[in-house]
């Protein structure tokens, strides 16, 4: 079996504990309104690899992995391409590499408890509070994430939660994203991201209007003050 990847990023230090190996996957269900790689959301493209591929590029890298770093199945969509997901995951795990999945939890539902049994930590986005600013704004179900979140937890899976800050979208949300979070037992970290507005080249060259070409982005003193709202384990 071969999926389709968009890219890879050789040594991440943003996508999980330690410095990572991560592999963007091809592929998304979803058309969030600040999604910043477009050019993931289908999957096709001749980028073709197999499981084994990816681990063995991602252990050249495994001198700098440290005791926490590993590898980062992120996308698009990992989930989207579900059943090759899980081969990737079980060739780490042969490897002794720790397993992050970064996931809008938003595809792959039949393979959810499989893929659970390979991922040493779960990165999710909520992205919106309730379930029709989620549909309005992503095109998806938020309570698919908080099955998905919940099979997590039951699992004993790791679970770190970002939330995108977008002015006049997100930014008043935070209450609301803590209340779901922390629900969640396994819940270690809770990072806020600032919008940006890097991806519209992207957009132009995909000929796709960007949604949010208008909003400003966020800066970094927003970011400050709405951390204070975070709880001191979850930082």
């Amino acid at each position: 079996m071969k999926g389709r990847i968009h890219s890879f990023e050789s040594m991440g230090c943003a996508d999980g504990p330690g410095v990572r190996f991560i592999a963007f996957l091809q592929g998304c269900p979803l058309r969030c309104a600040y999604c910043h790689n477009p050019d993931t959301w289908e999957c096709k493209g001749d980028n073709l690899f197999s499981a084994r591929e990816i681990v063995e590029k991602a252990l050249r890298y495994r001198s700098y992995f440290g005791e926490q770093g590993g590898i980062t199945l992120s996308g698009g969509e990992p989930l989207a391409q579900s059943k090759f997901l899980i081969e990737v995951l079980k060739e780490c795990k042969k490897e002794g590499l720790h397993t992050a999945i970064d996931t809008s939890c938003s595809a792959g539902e039949a393979d959810w408890a499989e893929v659970l049994s390979y991922t040493d930590l779960v990165i999710a986005d909520l992205k919106f509070a309730t379930e029709e600013a989620y549909q309005a704004h992503c095109g998806g179900s938020l309570q698919k994430v908080l099955h998905f979140l919940e099979m997590a937890e039951q699992a004993g899976v790791p679970l770190w939660i970002r939330h995108v800050v977008v002015p006049g979208l997100t930014d008043n949300d935070l209450p609301e994203i803590l209340r779901l979070a922390t629900q969640f037992s396994n819940l270690q970290r809770l990072e806020l991201l600032p919008f940006r507005k890097l991806c519209k080249a992207k957009y132009e060259n995909l000929g796709i209007p960007f949604p949010l070409n208008d909003t400003p982005e966020c800066d970094f003193a927003l970011i400050e003050q709405l951390k204070e709202q975070i709880p001191n384990q979850y930082r």
